[in-house]
């Protein structure tokens, strides 16, 4: 698959993709320079009175319920449904579920009104959406390997859609099909906002295939990859967080064929 996640980055540079993002207020700026590195263009829109008519134009829109506020929820409802009604992918990260019960409920009640294309979250979440116990700490999740794959699929089941568990190994469903990931470094989860940016990564390469799990496998392997460049140039996390920046900017198909751990 890493030749087919390598089509994936050179489309997403050829046509950069508009991408509407309704996400949390601490790695806003993040998401929108992530996005601008890997070639699509961001549009940080959320007002409700505006998101319905943006999502209709957009190529994707992608929601991180991670500082979910009362305007962004209604916001999020809105662009759920002009995405739906002109056929654009709607990734969600629902970010901090398992220490919130009520982004829990925002989830339900999306998948009640439109459809899901993709979600990504930590192991931790992604256990909680499938109603799996875990070990959670705010948005932060620990020692969540053992069952992934089954709740992977269990959420990609009740959610009707692809589901990637962010991780040690990554872990990609569509509730039959299983992909792994290898690649990434620890130094990913001592920044602010890794996982917010890998999801407007999924966001972008889901604008330009219609496959959700190939479009989570290209954007995890090139935050994984861009992980481990960064961390041969910078040891530490605030260098680290602009080497990685750097990183997801100089990223190509050849990078992907060659570096890609992508295990189908």
């Amino acid at each position: 698959m890493n030749k087919q996640a390598g089509a994936v980055v050179e489309k997403v540079r050829e046509v950069s993709p508009l991408i509407q993002c309704i996400t949390n207020y601490v790695t806003i700026g993040d998401c929108a320079n992530t996005l601008l590195a890997f070639g699509a263009s961001p549009a940080m829109c959320e007002a409700q009175t505006e998101a319905y008519g943006f999502a209709t134009i957009s190529s994707a829109v992608y929601l991180n319920l991670g500082t979910l506020t009362q305007e962004q929820e209604m916001g999020a409802y809105q662009a759920v449904l002009g995405a739906n009604k002109a056929g654009r992918p709607v990734v969600i990260d629902p970010a901090g579920c398992g220490a919130i019960p009520r982004k829990i409920a925002v989830m339900d009640h999306i998948a009640r009104i439109g459809r899901i294309s993709l979600i990504k979250g930590n192991m931790g979440e992604i256990k909680v959406l499938a109603g799996v116990d875990a070990n959670v700490k705010g948005v932060d999740s620990s020692g969540e390997e053992e069952g992934i794959e089954e709740a992977t699929a269990a959420a990609a089941k009740k959610y009707r859609c692809a589901v990637a568990a962010t991780g040690r190994v990554d872990v990609i469903s569509d509730g039959e099909r299983l992909i792994h990931i290898g690649n990434g470094v620890e130094m990913l989860t001592r920044i602010t906002g890794a996982g917010c940016m890998l999801g407007a990564l999924c966001a972008a390469a889901h604008a330009v295939t219609q496959d959700s799990m190939l479009a989570a496998a290209a954007a995890i392997a090139v935050m994984g990859i861009a992980g481990e460049t960064a961390y041969a140039a910078a040891k530490a996390p605030g260098s680290f967080r602009v080497a990685l920046m750097d990183a997801i900017y100089s990223i190509d198909a050849q990078t992907l064929r060659e570096r890609g751990d992508i295990r189908c």
